[in-house]
C-alpha cells in the first residue's frame, strides 16, 4: 500500500473521530440547554446563558465547543442559546401572568432593559406589545 493511501486513510479516520466527538459535544450542549427549561418557578433562574458557561460546565474550551456545535448544527452556539431563550420568553408571555421584569430575571437577565432590547431585536416589538398582541388575537378568535 502506498504512503499516500495510508495518509488518506489516516485523515479519514481522524475526521470521523473528530466528527463523532463534535456530535457528542453538541449533544451534551443541547441536553444541558434543554434541561434548564421549562422555567416554572420564579426563584430558579437560568444559570447557563453563554457559550463560556456551557464550555465550563462541559470542561472544554469555549472555542472547541463553538467549533463542535457549529459543525453539527450549522449555527453558532450563541445563536442556539438565544433562540431557545426567545422561545421560552414567548412561552412565558403566553402562558403565565408573570410581569415582564419577573420573566427577565427568571431568564437570567440582570437588567430588564437588556431583556427588552434582546426581545425587541428578535421580534421587532417589546415583550409587553407581544403579550398585548396575543390577547388581541385571542379576542378576535372568540
Amino acid at each position: 500500500m502506498s504512503q499516500t493511501a495510508n495518509k488518506i486513510r489516516a485523515k479519514i479516520k481522524t475526521e470521523e473521530n473528530s466528527n463523532s466527538a463534535a456530535k457528542r459535544i453538541s449533544t451534551d450542549f443541547l441536553e444541558l440547554l434543554e434541561n434548564q427549561f421549562p422555567i416554572t418557578d420564579l426563584r430558579k433562574t437560568l444559570k447557563l446563558r453563554s457559550a463560556s458557561a456551557f464550555a465550563h460546565k462541559l470542561n472544554i474550551h469555549v472555542n472547541h465547543l463553538n467549533r463542535s456545535v457549529k459543525a453539527i448544527n450549522d449555527k453558532p452556539t450563541s445563536i442556539i442559546i438565544s433562540e431557545r431563550i426567545l422561545a421560552e420568553t414567548k412561552r412565558l408571555l403566553k402562558q403565565t401572568e408573570w410581569n415582564v421584569s419577573e420573566i427577565a430575571y427568571a431568564l437570567g437577565f440582570t437588567e430588564v432593559t437588556h431583556f427588552n432590547n434582546f426581545f425587541k431585536k428578535e421580534m421587532n416589538m417589546n415583550p409587553s406589545q407581544f403579550r398585548k398582541s396575543l390577547i388581541e388575537n385571542r379576542k378576535q378568535k372568540l
